[in-house]
């Protein structure tokens, strides 16, 4: 069925509206730039994972894949005018299976994991992920272990399957233990999970603390600039001879270090609390 002739001329009118209107929305609504800038990086993440798919499926669902995805993604950052810089790299043990936990600010925490991920680790991630198409099926090729956060007798079963392949596949597993994105400019209270699972294996916790990024992005404000963020590596927290009586004692002591460091690396020197900086001072000629 073809299109009413008169039909035409409205839209090329509607397409010529458009044209003039999203430069102009880009140029003088920061709010609007906010949503263009957040929309072109979810669209371009799950753009990137169509081509890792079948980069990925040959080797099939293996943690080696992780390379891929971290090779895809790290050009990211320039797009954005984020520039990422990471220090005490060289506190990751060299050869053997560790726990590493960071702070959970945004999607965008994304950049930072990706400049410093270590070879064979993978996240831990909620298991709705998985259903998020194309970025859901990469992630499952490249070992993302799922848990499903609402049935926590599975949970504690995957975390038990996990403790085996640390120490069977020399496999390292990144955990947010805040358990959920924190834009307040702090840290919410540590679940337990990441310090069970490294006390349950024995292995080392290896905290990864990423600065606020109230200078350049503020999810409150409507705002997204370019800007600097500091990823630090602290030294490893060593869990040998710990039982699960030991847990809360050694979640509050990392999450205390990681807390004391979040403030001395973040912009302001107070974690940038619920986005007090407001936007200015940095340019913002990228993306």
């Amino acid at each position: 069925m073809e299109l009413w002739p008169g039909i035409w001329p409205v839209l090329l009118l509607l397409f010529l509206l458009l044209l003039f209107l999203l430069p102009t929305l880009w140029f003088c609504s920061p709010s609007a730039k906010y949503f263009f800038k957040m929309a072109f990086y979810n669209g371009w993440i799950l753009f990137l994972a169509v081509l890792a798919i079948p980069v990925c499926a040959v080797r099939g669902r293996n943690v080696e894949n992780m390379k891929i995805l971290r090779l895809m993604l790290l050009h990211i950052k320039y797009l954005y005018g984020i520039r990422v810089e990471v220090r005490g790299a060289h506190h990751f043990p060299p050869s053997q299976p560790y726990v590493v936990v960071s702070n959970h600010q945004s999607s965008l925490d994304l950049l930072g994991m990706m400049e410093v991920l270590p070879g064979r680790c993978v996240p831990i991630a909620k298991r709705e992920l998985l259903w998020a198409g194309s970025a859901g099926l990469a992630c499952w090729l490249a070992g993302v272990i799922f848990i499903d956060r609402k049935r926590t007798g599975d949970a504690i079963s995957v975390m038990s399957e996990v403790a085996q392949t640390l120490l069977t596949q020399d496999v390292r597993v990144w955990v947010f233990p805040e358990g959920t994105r924190n834009h307040n400019g702090s840290m919410l209270p540590f679940k337990r999970g990441a310090f069970h699972l490294a006390v349950q294996a024995q292995v080392p916790i290896v905290p990864i603390v990423m600065s606020s990024y109230q200078d350049f992005y503020c999810k409150k404000e409507r705002r997204f600039t370019s800007g600097r963020c500091q990823v630090r590596v602290l030294p490893p927290v060593p869990t040998e001879g710990l039982t699960p009586d030991d847990v809360p004692a050694l979640a509050d002591r990392v999450r205390h270090s990681m807390l004391t460091v979040f403030r001395e690396i973040s912009t302001d020197g107070r974690g940038g609390g619920d986005c007090l900086k407001k936007p200015g001072g940095v340019g913002d000629a990228r993306l």
